[in-house]
């Protein structure tokens, strides 16, 4: 430190001795000294563009010799006509990637840094705390690592900070109390723990502070209250505790109040909404806190969001007619209620809240009848959540006035009587979910006339008749339940005409009758069908078996007869079939064991025959046969007869001659061929050994005793998927004395092309770091217990699965509620993810990387749902450098997967990374579709591309996943643009011709226009 002072005096000096010295020389010896200044700009920014390995937009071009720094893309300097200083650096969304050079600290001058939207990585530097002049620093969204330096609590002049979305660790410095003109503080989405440290009360220039989705703990500090400036406070998504500090009442500068997600309770202050008169946004959803809503909540009268769901309150909600500005009220998820003469009351005073858009009271202890004024809330009203409550009563015809609704939830009440007329109002309805009521009547043909329903649910009621021929006007419809009314009569073929219909058609339990029509075969996109416990007769339609989607079929108590057809051995992709509890008689087709059966029942039947031994037949835990008295064989644990012996065939007399010619030309043919595959097998032993040993061999190993334990023996408990090459396996793997959860590719090497693709793998992987790819850890070259070669590489286990398990979830009858699904943003968020990943493999390695093989299923989620490319089993580096439009590979044979591929790989053109985009662009249709390019609706010239082609002018909402849709945030404005913006972006990587592809850096700057946009 001594040293430190005296070089800094020494240096003090010098600097006045120079000072004077170029107060009493010449005008040139003047502009020569200024020049050293400029100087020194330049020279730091030439090294923070030398510290830039990539810039897909070349934006850094003009930073040569031939313009004057000043004049350079992003960078500004001062005004002065002697000494032009740099005194700011804009280079936002130009998706950088590089390091942040400490040489920027030499920028004396600077004041203002915003570096966002890029692909930094790597610390901070700790030098950026000597830029004393420094008041704005943007550095949110890219890759940054390690701590916030506190240095930069150096930095007195500084006033806005922001450092979200990045993957920033550790405490927020006690220090940063220091900087006392900070107006704004965003470290969102990074992974800091510990407390808020209380000198963040010194912050008294602050006006937002912006905290959330950390790991941040504790209590939330008094010492916020001394900021008498703050208008926005989000806290949301961390793991504070214990009670709000009631002085945040006091704080009549808040707009913002948003503690969602987190372990905050106790009750709110009867007067706390009483000095906060410009508060618009108060959030505290998904806490543990009690008690009764205020009733000082009038006072509050800007406020446009109250959300307070997923907590313990209870009591009455007060009226909040006052708040005229209010735009979302959800109240959900509570305890509230309970005196049903009163219950309801708070609905009326809602009528004065115009701009009203989401209403939601389930989940609740609300009773009494649902009131006519329910008819008197805004017209703008968009969704309506009233179920799992206590109300009870006819459903009042006024509710048809709210003519804007596109959601409208009242399942599990106790309403009854019939649906009114009224509910034919609504035109712009998508989901109407009514089940688990007493209503009764008929279904009224107005449902027809409901052209944009996509999810109908009025299961569970009373309903009685037919359903009227008018549902075939549904073309949007993609979820339809009736289960367990009182419907009668035969089915309208004019449902097996709505083609939309994909996720689920359940008419169980009702009294339908007559024949299965065979245009049943025309829901060809259908997951789901359930017609069982009705009075169905005849055969089973054939026709059944051209629902090739069709993952759950359950035929079950009908009065079926004939024989199961032979047709259902083409349902690939059927995992659980019920025909039990009919009239069936014949045998068991032979092909059933071949398909992917997760559960079969046809017990009580006619059935007679042999039991077939293999799939779903081996396992008596899966298969269900009993009552069937004539079957026989199967295996052992089913105890049934065996069937009786096949007549034995006479034998047949041989020309001995003839075989013995027969047998020594097979044995000369063999023998070739044996001869050939060995000196084959040499050379390419050759070529492996002297190629890609010395890549496998830089991984570091892991012994097959490591991964046999860690597997508990590779057990079938521990399998989690299995492809052509290989099988993976959760496993733990010891790692600095701790166990490590871990995904094991185990390599089957029998397979050809296996091993081929374990030396791709490793080589692709080997150099590669990406926030967005799967991590290799280690790998596995040796043999096992027996002997045998074994291979097997080693990642880090993604928690969420692959992409796949979310887009087509399995949904069976007893998790159908629960079923998984990814809404607008995350599915946005997970492009995004991937195209960062396809960046990095293209034009940021030093050979880029084609992947040859992007599909769902090799796209893994971590917990926190970001996206990591994984699978690189057929990748391949290119021989040339990524200006080269002429790019080669070494690749041969099998490029990609069939639906994903792109056309030009079945016609043996080289992969490219042309290829990589079109199957990225078939990925983002899918994401969006919810539809896999092997539909079967895709035949005879269709495919995912034309379908989104031609609905994408029309229709959009007629071609989107419903999933997207089902939930209330997907529903604002500008949603319908984000997605036509989205469907472009597929369509335009997706093209026949590789080149009028999308180029993946141009892809990545609209996906940063889209988010611009995206809907908040």
């Amino acid at each position: 430190m001594k040293q430190y002072i005296i070089h800094f005096f020494l240096i003090t000096t010098l600097n006045s001795s120079l000072l004077w010295f170029i107060s009493n020389t010449t005008s040139s010896s003047s502009s020569h000294a200024l020049l050293l200044g400029n100087e020194s700009d330049h020279l730091a920014l030439l090294k923070f563009k030398d510290s830039i390995s990539k810039d897909p937009f070349g934006v850094l071009d003009s930073w040569n010799t031939t313009n004057h720094f000043c004049k350079w893309q992003g960078i500004t300097c001062n005004n002065s006509p002697k000494q032009q200083r740099v005194i700011e650096l804009r280079l936002p969304g130009y998706y950088l990637h590089g390091s942040l050079s400490p040489q920027l600290s030499n920028l004396s001058f600077l004041r203002h840094i915003n570096l966002e939207n890029n692909s930094f990585y790597g610390d901070i530097p700790q030098e950026l705390g000597l830029l004393s002049h420094l008041q704005v620093l943007y550095l949110d969204n890219n890759s940054l690592t390690g701590e916030i330096p506190i240095n930069l609590t150096s930095c007195s002049e500084l006033t806005y900070f922001d450092f979200s979305w990045n993957n920033l660790i550790g405490n927020i410095p006690i220090e940063i109390g220091s900087l006392s003109k900070l107006k704004e503080l965003f470290i969102e989405s990074n992974n800091f723990s510990g407390r808020i440290p209380p000198s963040i009360g010194n912050l008294t220039s602050l006006t937002s502070l912006v905290l959330l989705s950390n790991h941040l703990e504790g209590n939330i500090p008094q010492e916020l209250c001394a900021l008498q400036n703050l208008t926005y406070l989000l806290l949301d998504s961390n793991k504070f505790s214990s009670t709000l500090p009631s002085c945040l009442y006091n704080m009549s500068s808040l707009s913002v109040l948003s503690v969602s997600y987190n372990n905050i309770g106790g009750s709110l202050p009867a007067n706390m909404f009483h000095n906060l008169p410009i508060l618009q946004f108060f959030q505290i959803g998904k806490n543990n806190f009690s008690g009764t809503i205020p009733v000082s909540v009038t006072n509050a009268s800007s406020l446009q969001v109250l959300d307070i769901a997923y907590n313990n309150f209870v009591g009455q909600v007060p009226s909040l007619g006052k708040l005229t500005k209010l735009r979302l009220l959800t109240v959900s998820e509570n305890n509230l209620g309970g005196f049903p003469t009163k219950d309801l009351k708070f609905l009326k005073p809602l009528a004065n809240c115009s701009n009203l858009y989401v209403l939601s009271i389930s989940f609740n202890n609300f009773g009494g009848q649902l009131p006519n004024y329910i008819g008197n809330l805004s017209t703008h009203l968009s969704s309506l959540y009233l179920g799992y409550t206590q109300i009870y009563g006819k459903i009042p015809r006024e509710l048809g006035n709210l003519v804007n609704l596109t959601l409208l939830h009242m399942q599990h009440c106790r309403f009854n009587g019939n649906i009114p007329t009224t509910f034919g109002r609504f035109q712009n309805i998508r989901a109407l979910v009514l089940s688990e009521n007493e209503l009764l009547g008929d279904i009224p043909a107005f449902i027809g006339n409901l052209s944009q329903l996509f999810y109908l649910d009025l299961s569970d009621n009373m309903f009685e008749g037919s359903i009227p021929s008018s549902i075939g006007n549904c073309q949007n419809l993609q979820h339809l339940s009736f289960f367990k009314n009182n419907l009668s009569g035969t089915i309208p073929s004019e449902i097996f005409s709505i083609s939309s219909l994909t996720t689920l058609l359940d008419l169980s339990q009702n009294s339908f009758s007559g024949n299965l029509s065979d245009e049943v075969g025309k829901l060809q996109n259908l997951n789901f069908l359930n017609l069982s416990e009705n009075n169905l007769v005849g055969n089973i339609p054939a026709s059944v078996a051209k629902c090739l989607s069709l993952e759950f079929l359950y035929l079950q108590g009908n009065s079926f007869s004939g024989t199961i057809p032979s047709s259902f051995v083409s349902f690939k992709g059927l995992r659980e079939l019920d025909i039990s509890r009919n009239h069936l008689s014949g045998s068991i087709p032979e092909g059933l064991q071949n398909l992917s059966l997760e559960y079969l029942n046809i017990s009580f039947n006619m059935l007679d025959g042999k039991v077939p031994t293999g799939g779903v037949f081996k396992n008596v835990s899966e298969f269900a046969m009993i009552g069937n008295n004539k079957l026989c064989g199967g295996v052992s644990e089913l105890h049934l007869p065996p069937c009786p012996s096949e007549a034995k065939k006479p034998k047949r007399h041989h020309n001995f001659k003839l075989v013995v010619v027969i047998v020594c030309v097979c044995a000369f043919f063999f023998f070739l061929s044996l001869l050939l595959t060995i000196c084959w097998m040499r050379k390419r032993s050759k070529k492996m050994s002297s190629d890609d040993s010395p890549t496998i061999d830089q991984l570091a190993k892991v012994s097959y005793q490591s991964l046999h334990n860690g597997t508990n023996g590779f057990s079938e408990e521990n399998l989690i998927g299995s492809g052509s090459f290989g099988s993976v396996y959760k496993g733990t793997l010891e790692l600095e004395e701790s166990g490590v959860a871990v995904a094991i590719k185990v390599l089957k090497l029998q397979t050809k092309g296996a091993e081929k693709s374990f030396v791709a793998e490793c080589n692709a992987l080997k150099n590669v770091r990406h926030r967005n790819l799967v991590k290799i850890i280690t790998c596995c070259s040796g043999t096992d217990y027996k002997g045998q070669e074994f291979k097997a590489l080693v990642f880090e286990f993604m928690t969420n699965g692959s992409l796949e398990s979310w887009l087509h979830p399995s949904t069976g009858i007893a998790n159908q509620s629960a079923a998984r699904s990814l809404n607008l943003e995350q599915r946005f968020n997970i492009i995004n993810d991937v195209a960062s990943a396809f960046h990095y493999l293209h034009y940021e390695c030093d050979r880029a990387i084609i992947h040859r093989d992007l599909k769902p299923s090799n796209i893994l989620l971590d917990d926190l749902m970001v996206a990591h490319v994984g699978d690189f089993g057929l990748a391949r580096l290119l021989e040339k450098n990524i200006g080269d439009s002429s790019m080669q590979t070494t690749s041969t044979g099998l490029k990609g997967t069939f639906g994903y591929a792109p056309p030009e790989y079945g016609m043996g053109y080289q992969v490219s990374m042309e290829g990589d985009m079109y199957s990225f662009g078939i990925l983002i249709l899918e994401m969006l579709t919810g539809k896999r390019p092997t539909d079967e609706m895709f035949m005879d010239g269709h495919n995912l591309h034309k379908y989104v082609e031609v609905s994408i002018s029309s229709n959009i909402f007629k071609i989107v996943d419903p999933c997207i849709l089902s939930m209330e945030e997907q529903l604002q404005p500008g949603v319908e643009n984000c997605l036509i913006s989205l469907f472009k972006v597929g369509l335009a990587c997706s093209m026949e011709s590789p080149n009028e592809r999308m180029a993946i850096v141009d892809l990545m700057r609209e996906l940063n226009r889209i988010k611009c946009c995206f809907p908040s």
